[in-house]
């Protein structure tokens, strides 16, 4: 639990980074801009929502084993 925890931690930290890192060396105009990053963001919450799905299941399926008792 704790690395998906230290998972998501850098991916918010990485998203901060980039986002001062784009905002400081922008080649384009901020209408542009804005856009590049609203689409990157939308693919990041997109990944991380899958993420938290997929480690939900998983924490699902380990509790109804341990219910079980088959663990």
């Amino acid at each position: 639990m704790r690395k998906f925890f230290s998972f998501l931690a850098g991916i918010m930290c990485g998203l901060v980074v980039g986002g001062v890192a784009a905002l400081l060396l922008a080649p384009m105009p901020g209408t542009q801009l804005q856009e590049r990053i609203g689409e990157r963001v939308d693919q990041l919450k997109s990944e991380i929502e899958s993420a938290v799905a997929e480690q939900e299941k998983r924490l699902r399926a380990e509790f109804e084993r341990l219910k079980e008792g088959t663990a």
